[in-house]
């Protein structure tokens, strides 16, 4: 076949009316949906950058809407929940952020097993964890309350250090249970995950968020926040507090951030930062970066006193600047006070 042939063969046909010398009128189309209402679009790879920004511009309009400055972050196990039942056991979560109970066997034991010799090593072991992990779940929840009632009291026309989790349970609805019991707004940034899970309920209704995309989750924790505190956890919990601190560590983030790790006696089984210490890994100075705690009003104060250094005297500092120019323009704090009066924070 040449070249003419495969042309002709390639050729549309002609419609009989066409062939017949008629010109055939061709149906109505209906209007084409607009590009930022068209879901085949929006869920397609292509319309995958503008489900980024929008992840990053919802969020932020949100966040202004609500009068949001800055938060404080809470990190912790979402494997465990507290029963408020009779008997106060706790129950381990299939997996983090779902709501479906574990298999039994990797339930903790209770007092009747562990009595009757039933219980496997592993649901005995899982006991005494439970137990801790109620006190944990406990001092979030304590120390969530003590920061929003110390929060509420900063002179502001926004919510300062709003605290804020990752909204499934655990842990995380400790924080905002805390933050709730106290009368203050409390976020919950939620991730969606192939299995069921749900916001905890004592997240700030406009403040609930769910996210598809990690990065954008972890964006947010990191975005708005002027502290960390990372209670007992796993993967997840790892994951946020080693990113967080290798971006202060690198100076990343510009501001500073006070990072409270609670309870050493679990983190100190969990990691070795010594030997990264005496191995060269990391600088000594890295160790300064964060702080550990071990109650609720021990914690309480590191956050309080670093606030208040890094941001609340800052912003009294240069108030006081802004007032003193608009009633002497051109001068300074420190030509009116001396420079030794000047730099007294008291």
């Amino acid at each position: 076949m040449n070249e003419k042939q495969q042309e002709a063969e390639a050729r549309p046909a002609e419609s009989p009316q066409a062939e017949a010398g008629q010109s055939a009128e061709p149906p109505a189309l209906e209007r084409a949906p607009l590009a930022y209402e068209n879901p085949g679009f929006l869920n397609s790879a292509a319309g995958r950058p503008i489900r980024i920004v929008s992840e990053f511009l919802e969020p932020l309009s949100r966040f202004r809407r609500e009068g949001i400055q800055d938060t404080v972050v809470f990190f912790g196990s979402a494997r465990f929940r507290s029963r408020e039942e009779a008997d106060h056991t706790l129950e381990l979560l299939d997996n983090t952020g779902s709501t479906r109970p574990a298999p039994s066997e990797e339930q903790p034991a209770r007092p009747p097993e562990i009595a009757a010799g039933t219980a496997t090593e592993l649901q005995r072991t899982r006991a005494v964890a439970a137990v801790q992990m109620a006190r944990y779940y406990e001092d979030a929840r304590r120390l969530a309350h003590m920061l929003t009632d110390w929060a509420r009291t900063v002179p502001s026309q926004r919510h300062r250090f709003v605290v804020t989790s990752g909204g499934g349970p655990g842990i995380m609805e400790a924080a905002n249970r805390g933050a709730y019991e106290a009368g203050g707004k409390t976020i919950g940034m939620n991730i969606r995950l192939p299995f069921e899970q749900h916001p905890n309920s004592y997240i700030t209704p406009a403040l609930n968020f769910e996210f598809h995309y990690f990065f954008m989750r972890k964006l947010w924790f990191a975005y708005l926040a002027k502290a960390l505190v990372v209670f007992p956890g796993g993967f997840g919990t790892l994951d946020e507090m080693f990113e967080l601190l290798t971006l202060a560590q690198t100076r990343k983030i510009a501001k500073k951030i006070t990072v409270v790790i609670y309870g050493p006696e679990y983190w100190k089984k969990v990691f070795n930062l010594d030997v990264l210490v005496e191995t060269g890994a990391i600088s000594p100075k890295d160790i300064e970066l964060f702080q550990f705690a071990e109650t609720p009003e021990e914690a309480f104060e590191l956050l309080r006193d670093g606030l208040t250094e890094n941001y609340l005297v800052p912003e009294a500092t240069a108030a006081a600047e802004h007032a003193f120019q608009e009633m002497m323009p051109g001068a300074t704090l420190e030509d009116f006070l001396g420079p030794e009066l000047h730099r007294t924070r008291h």
